[in-house]
């Protein structure tokens, strides 16, 4: 099962690609007639390529239906029978105990009737999942997403791209012009410090002495090894920075689809299950391991000391040490997604987890006899290796709660989160104070000065968390805002801290824009998300600052846009919407609408960011994104009011 992990990452980062593709087996075309008051018929079309079988409609196979339609839109009434016109034949599928299926060979429609309750929508989006195969291939319910006019229906509602905004020339040049170059450095600290640390697991740190202690005893001169060591860790470096490149052509396919996979439900609660598989493995329950064969067609290249040779032996440290290093990389690639900010953001995260994981290598080949300030290999290694399960488990308590933040379930509240937290701080204590032992714990030793130093520092965190239980002002917990549910997610029906700046409306852009030139102040959007941890920071802590909050009660109107708002459209607003860059793209939910209105009326698909907007529908400043400082946020704010007068 644990080996499975990160190819089931993998499919489904890829899923929602491959699943949007037509097979080139078939290729089909859909039309449809008003046969009555909100009813119609569909028209399904297709030519079977040669030596391929359609399995015909209305059959079931193995316990599934040959084909099936469906609809964003619940209450589209569907007549399960479909007629089919074309030539069928019967054949006998071996994989299904000899069963007997009609199929086509060639050309082939099927009609399908269905009948709306409410408002017909001029533009219908759906589904149709068919079977098909050939000899000992078989692909069941394999699905065709269209999306075809309706005779009479009403046009989609509301405007996503704006042509009076032009946000690349505003009125007043405050605000942020590059947002990446602001958090790509601390992007690549973090992975630096997570590649430090996997230099500190049982799988790494026993082999720096032996692989720096290889090169420096090559024959050829010492400089020749020192400059072996060096290229050796520059190739790990770049094998880390390498496994980031197929983000990048899934965020070039579709700028959001990151961003829409850091929040979308089953990812979140997938990676929950990870993050728990991936603490009993540092745990030393089991071992997460990459195929052997992988390990060994890896290590059997290693052995040479030319340029290939020592590629492969940094190749053979990150397969040998996946089982330490994958799930602090897993958590890198999370904390990616989840800060939204693409492709790059990861690939820079990822540079700096290899540069700090290589960078030891070179320096302790530059220097030999600094290995023997190295302290030795011990029990201490499992020791932060234990402990950074219980921190993979505190993970995991994040995406889960993001998964129910997105969907408003109401289970983890703030409270409940805070709680795991706690509990965990507890167990990381216990653990150090050796009151409970894993499988690879080695005897107990006297304590040394830096785990009496840990012990301290995660008695301290847990101190600190103990007030976010009660419903005081000491629960507000500034230090890890946006972190846990926001301060108003609460058990509590009166919770103490549940303080607003302001109160915006929701998800509805033209209503706002139209009270903005009812009172004739500036409109100020709010690109957000439920589990969007900047977003939730800048409510709670800069929001709230009293001259930020009277210039947005006072001086504009404020609406929240949710990009992560699962929420389906009506049938009437849902539609194929044509981007800048030619490509069609459905808007089904309400975050569809949004994220595409940010991306192609902002060119940005990060949260938050904000955006001024005159009554006459003109961009006033430049937009602003995460920005901590109250002061900076409210100069900002009060530039855009200078720039309406």
């Amino acid at each position: 099962m644990a080996r499975l992990i990160f190819p089931l990452i993998f499919l489904l980062f890829g899923s929602g690609t491959l699943c949007a593709q037509d097979t080139t087996a078939l290729h089909w075309t859909v039309t449809s007639k008003k046969t009555g008051d909100h009813q119609y018929q569909l028209r399904f079309t297709t030519e079977v390529a040669d030596g391929w079988d359609l399995y015909a409609p209305n059959q079931s196979i193995s316990g599934i239906h040959s084909a099936e339609l469906s609809f964003p839109d619940s209450l589209i009434i569907i007549d399960s029978n479909y007629r089919e016109a074309g030539r069928s034949r019967s054949i006998i599928n071996s994989i299904f105990d000899n069963s007997s299926f009609r199929v086509f060979n060639d050309s082939t429609t099927w009609e399908v009737n269905i009948r709306f309750d409410e408002s017909v929508p001029g533009q219908l989006s759906g589904t149709l999942k068919y079977t098909f195969g050939k000899k000992d291939q078989f692909y069941p319910l394999s699905p065709f997403d269209f999306n075809v006019a309706l005779e009479g229906g009403i046009q989609a509602a509301g405007r996503i791209k704006i042509t009076s905004f032009d946000a690349g020339h505003p009125k007043a040049a405050c605000g942020d012009e590059n947002v990446q170059g602001k958090t790509l450095w601390k992007i690549f600290l973090l992975g630096l410090v997570g590649g430090l640390i996997a230099l500190l697991t049982p799988c790494v740190f026993p082999l720096i002495p032996l692989t720096v202690s290889f090169f420096t005893k090559q024959a050829g001169g010492e400089g020749r090894g020192i400059g072996r060591a060096v290229l050796y860790g520059f190739f790990i470096f770049l094998i880390y920075l390498l496994l980031s490149v197929p983000f990048h052509l899934l965020d070039h396919l579709d700028p959001e689809i990151l961003n829409n996979l850091s929040t979308n439900i089953w990812l979140n609660l997938v990676f929950f299950v990870i993050f728990v598989v991936f603490a009993i493995s540092f745990f030393g329950y089991f071992e997460i391991t990459l195929p052997g064969s992988v390990t060994n067609a890896a290590g059997a290249k290693s052995g040479a000391s030319n340029l290939a040779g020592i590629f492969f032996m940094a190749l053979t440290l990150a397969v040998v040490s996946f089982s330490c290093t994958g799930p602090i990389l897993g958590s890198l690639l999370a904390g990616a997604l989840s800060n939204n900010g693409g492709a790059v953001q990861l690939s820079v995260g990822m540079a700096g987890f290899g540069f700090g994981l290589a960078l030891p290598f070179a320096i302790f080949a530059m220097f030999p006899s600094w290995l023997h300030s190295l302290p030795k290999s011990g029990g201490w290694l499992n020791s932060v290796k234990v402990v950074l399960g219980f921190l993979e488990l505190a993970m995991a308590i994040k995406f889960l709660s993001n998964a129910d933040l997105v969907e408003q379930w109401g289970v983890i509240k703030r409270e409940l989160f805070i709680g795991f937290w706690v509990l965990i701080g507890l167990m990381i204590n216990i653990y150090l104070l050796g009151s409970i032992h894993f499988p690879h714990d080695g005897p107990e030793t006297k304590f040394s000065k830096t785990r009496i130093g840990f012990i301290a520092f995660f008695s301290a965190c847990t101190l600190y968390l103990i007030p976010g239980l009660t419903n005081t002002p000491a629960a507000n917990l500034k230090l890890i805002s946006g972190f846990p549910p926001p301060l108003c997610y609460s058990f509590y029906t009166r919770p103490v801290n549940c303080e607003k700046g302001v109160e915006p409306l929701k998800n509805d852009f033209e209503a706002a824009m139209q009270l903005a030139r009812k009172e004739h102040k500036p409109l100020l959007i709010d690109f957000t998300g439920w589990a969007c941890v900047n977003c939730r920071r800048m409510e709670e802590n800069v929001w709230t600052d009293p001259d930020v909050k009277e210039l947005m009660q006072d001086d504009f109107v404020v609406v929240s846009l949710y990009v992560d708002e699962r929420k389906n459209l009506p049938a009437t607003e849902q539609r194929l919407f044509t981007t800048r860059d030619g490509s069609a793209k459905k808007i089904i939910t309400v975050g569809d609408k949004w994220a595409t209105f940010q991306s192609e009326n902002f060119n940005a698909v990060s949260q938050p960011q904000y955006a001024i907007i005159s009554p006459e529908e003109k961009v006033l400043t430049r937009t602003k994104f995460y920005t901590p400082a109250a002061s900076e946020f409210a100069a900002w704010l009060r530039c855009g009011l200078n720039a309406n007068k």
